[in-house]
């Protein structure tokens, strides 16, 4: 499963990358708001600094909701690197821009899938990924990895190549229960993916390594 980091903060990327488990990155509007990013201009330069420090895809959001904005903000979008792909949200102008852009070469993420017959759309469209939001169908009391359960049986049904980004990752079971149910991507905060890192009996054992170190060698 691929590891993107949900964030627009330069040096939580970097550390991720720096981790060595980094696969890509997604970010968003709101995203950028909070890092102070406003401006097309400082947006366009954001994303390539973005892009200067991971190696894998960087998802980069339109903000038009009509096919000819969406259009033309994600050839935009495209030409500012290969890293680049351009996130589309789930509406019928999204659908028709996914498949405009597919046929294209340029790849896409559908964002704000929260049901299999869009995500079962957004395949036919031809979109690179889809993203799920996990968490915020848990916010609402519906199960958000059961989503994910059911894409993965009717992308492997029917041999859709798109991808499944599981979005709204909130922590590190998320994560470990993503990778059980197959999707082939998550995306999430940098605290989720550095929790697994964590038990307590890894401390534990350390600790007691490190003791015996020191009272072999006083």
């Amino acid at each position: 499963m691929k590891f993107f980091i949900d964030t627009a903060n330069l040096a939580q990327i970097k550390e991720a990358q720096d981790l060595g488990v980094l696969d890509g990155v997604t970010t968003n509007p709101s995203l950028m708001a909070k890092e102070g990013i406003s401006g097309d201009t400082n947006v366009i330069a954001h994303y390539k600094a973005i892009c200067d420090i991971v190696e894998g895809d960087v998802s980069a959001e339109v903000i038009s909701t009509d096919f000819k904005g969406m259009v033309r903000e994600g050839e935009a979008l495209a030409e500012l690197d290969e890293k680049i792909v351009v996130k589309i949200p789930m509406v019928k102008d999204g659908v028709k821009a996914l498949k405009y852009f597919s046929d294209k070469g340029i790849k896409t993420n559908c964002t704000l899938i929260f049901s299999a017959g869009q995500a079962l759309l957004a395949a036919k469209a031809g979109a690179t990924y889809v993203s799920p939001f996990i968490g915020r169908l848990d916010d609402i009391s519906t199960d958000g990895l059961g989503l994910i359960e059911n894409i993965r049986v009717i992308y492997d049904n029917y041999g859709f190549e798109t991808e499944i980004l599981a979005a709204s990752v909130r922590h590190p079971m998320h994560i470990i229960e993503c990778a059980q149910i197959g999707a082939d991507v998550m995306t999430g905060p940098l605290s989720a993916i550095e929790a697994l890192l964590k038990h307590p009996l890894t401390d534990i054992g350390l600790a007691k390594f490190l003791a015996d170190h020191a009272k072999a060698n006083s």
